[in-house]
């Protein structure tokens, strides 16, 4: 199914990577579910940017099952046609702020699970809810969105690099079950971007510090990312299931 034909649901898409990733599917023609929990003014910007045939916003907090099941029927029947393509991006209270991190002294198990909730449980629930509409069209496309920092945690945020290494295996234990009914289920997991509301708190030495080492001497931005997660929705990723595509300008290779 190409793009143009597909529905994209995009969890947490009203700001920063989220935002450039339903633009991206805009651009090509899709119809796009911009998903918030609080910033209904930005999502219906980024639905304007996109245009209001081909977008809608609808608000879910993703971390609920009822809401979850709320949100695919809203789309359905908007569209008038199924959910054929999430992006689980959603990212749920949390900051890139090195400075005032959780260390390993001062990290409760609330904050780990608060960032497992946000990563798995909502991937479940979309995942679980999005199944039962794709199975229909017998295609589907998932991508999680992670992070390169469960490889080499320059910055040990622990709750939230442990949750995206958690995402991984849900990611590859879901292309398993659901490649018979041709959905796709990969991982798309970027660096630090430059910069977003979530990034806001980093010093900018550290952004100089990944120029510095990154092959190619550049801070990858939310739009190159975007760009990215197209692929695992276009016919050319047609046979690639389970797979993490790490898009950081090469600060780490997998």
């Amino acid at each position: 199914m190409n793009i143009d034909e597909q529905v994209v649901l995009v969890t947490g898409s009203s700001r920063g990577l989220g935002a450039a990733i339903a633009k991206a599917f805009g651009k090509v023609g899709a119809d796009v579910v911009v998903n918030y929990v609080k910033n209904e003014d930005m999502a219906n910007q980024v639905v304007e940017s996109i245009g209001n045939d081909h977008a809608i916003a609808i608000q879910a907090d993703v971390r609920d099952e009822y809401q979850v099941d709320k949100l695919f029927e809203k789309a359905r029947e908007h569209f008038q046609k199924p959910v054929t393509t999430i992006v689980n991006n959603a990212l749920i209270q949390f900051s890139f702020d090195a400075v005032n991190r959780k260390t390993a002294d001062t990290a409760t198990w609330e904050d780990y699970n608060a960032q497992f909730e946000g990563s798995v449980k909502a991937a479940l629930y979309t995942v679980q809810a999005g199944k039962k509409q794709m199975t229909e069209s017998n295609f589907g496309r998932i991508i999680n969105i992670g992070t390169n920092l469960f490889q080499n945690p320059v910055v040990p945020y622990h709750e939230y690099n442990t949750s995206k290494a958690a995402l991984v295996g849900f990611t590859r234990n879901m292309a398993k079950e659901l490649g018979a009914d041709n959905i796709t289920v990969n991982m798309v997991s970027s660096g630090l971007l430059e910069k977003t509301d979530a990034s806001a708190a980093t010093p900018d030495d550290v952004f100089d510090v990944i120029r510095e080492n990154t092959p190619l001497k550049k801070v990858v931005t939310p739009e190159e990312v975007a760009d990215s997660v197209l692929f695992f929705a276009a016919p050319w990723s047609r046979a690639v299931t389970g797979q993490n595509l790490v898009v950081d300008g090469g600060l780490v290779m997998d």
